[in-house]
């Protein structure tokens, strides 16, 4: 029979201490000093048989009848081997993924953590490959209850046009789910338990197309000088030509990554592809011809960007936009051993550089942190990149550039 009576619980008032009424069956309530009422359920737990305190709420918004119907509740939890306590966290767990737990939220939330940790090309890729192929697939689901046959499905539909594409994804998928048991969307891994290679063939490595044969080469560099279209694709042909920048850092090239009084491209390690915080800034040495194609440059283009576009907007050329002048130029063919690419420049320079060490005789590790590339062993990267190559860096590009100017300038 219960204990507290309805006209009794309102009129309690608080004392000097705080003191409770019990209304039976573990139900009471604490009436504080204040006058405030709260009410409060204890019992033994069925898991650790452990005595427990739960709060049901503050009287009067929790009336003595609702009171009684949470403890009712709380004694059949109990009857059935469930502590109440535990139970309300996986129920408010529960609604949590079941509020953010929607992928397409998931993703996003993602994004904007890969936002701070990608170059911006490869996060507006990132983010227009899950637009186009991966958020339509699994449009107002939760995360929690995406399966494995769900998964293969996906990425054997994106294998079939985009292999490498496909491959990718399977990489950005595990990173997600990784992200998504972190916050509690879901409990494990789906992408964990795949294996790639079963589901998807394995592409065949392809390398960037470049140019090596003087001759073509001859033909490019003078190709690119006569360029008669857009000043900023013009001399970012130019640019990299001299100093073969990955296509993402020449793209999105700053002014203020030019210190012109020191001839010298400074560009902060955050923004190379090897992104290690240990290592020094990419620092390479300016040649009198890349200054001057930079010269060239400021005349046209103020604001953040070196090589930006037409007209008032701050942003830089798209890295594609190069890519179709090249082609246009007619430098388009495999067979022939013309095509080439932004970054095909890169091999084309390696290559030549290797070629003709005789000439410029500057070392390997030289050339290597000319094109920012990393020892293959830890111990040696960290010793490597704080070594001070500048002046044997300084030798190759002038070396470099000026067997550029002499190809330009060969009417043979």
């Amino acid at each position: 029979m219960s204990n507290i009576q309805p006209l009794a619980l309102k009129k309690a008032k608080g004392k000097q201490k705080a003191y409770t009424l019990s209304d039976g069956k573990g139900l009471s309530i604490l009436i504080k000093p204040d006058s405030s009422k709260l009410w409060e359920f204890r019992y033994t737990s069925p898991t650790t048989l452990k005595r427990r305190k739960s709060s049901l709420g503050t009287y009067p918004d929790v009336t003595l009848a609702l009171a009684r119907e949470k403890a009712k509740s709380y004694r059949e939890l109990i009857a059935q081997g469930i502590d109440p306590i535990d139970n309300n966290k996986e129920v408010k767990k529960q609604f949590k993924k079941d509020q953010q737990g929607i992928f397409e939220k998931v993703v996003d939330e993602w994004f904007l953590k890969q936002e701070k940790e990608l170059a911006p090309s490869t996060y507006v890729r990132k983010v227009g490959q899950f637009d186009n192929d991966v958020k339509p697939f699994f449009v107002n689901r939760l995360i929690s209850t995406i399966e494995h046959p769900e998964i293969v499905k996906l990425l054997e539909m994106k294998a079939i046009k985009a292999p490498e594409s496909a491959s990718r994804l399977f990489g950005y998928l595990n990173n997600l789910w990784q992200y998504a048991v972190m916050k509690g969307y879901c409990d494990f891994n789906i992408i964990a338990n795949l294996q790639k290679k079963t589901i998807l063939t394995p592409p065949k490595a392809k390398n960037y197309s470049k140019i090596t044969d003087p001759e073509i080469l001859k033909k490019l560099v003078k190709s690119i000088y006569l360029y008669q279209g857009n000043y900023s694709v013009k001399n970012s042909l130019k640019f990299v030509l001299h100093l073969p920048l990955r296509a993402e850092n020449l793209i999105t090239l700053k002014w203020e990554q030019i210190d012109f009084n020191n001839k010298l491209l400074i560009i902060p390690r955050h923004l190379m592809k090897a992104k290690n915080e240990n290592m020094d800034d990419f620092i390479m040495p300016l040649t009198d011809q890349v200054i001057e194609i930079l010269n060239e440059q400021r005349l046209f283009a103020n604001g953040t960007f070196v090589f930006k576009t037409t007209g008032y907007a701050d942003v830089p050329i798209n890295a594609t936009t190069p890519n179709r002048a090249l082609e246009r130029m007619g430098y388009n063919s495999e067979e022939d051993g013309t095509k080439i690419r932004l970054h095909g420049f890169r091999g084309t320079f390696r290559s030549l550089i290797d070629t003709y060490l005789t000439e410029h005789k500057v070392g390997y590790e030289a050339r290597e942190r000319a094109l920012d590339h990393l020892p293959p062993n830890r111990v040696e990267r960290a010793y490597t990149h704080k070594a001070n190559y500048l002046q044997e860096l300084e030798t190759l590009m002038r070396w470099w550039s000026n067997y550029l100017e002499g190809l330009q300038n060969d009417n043979r």
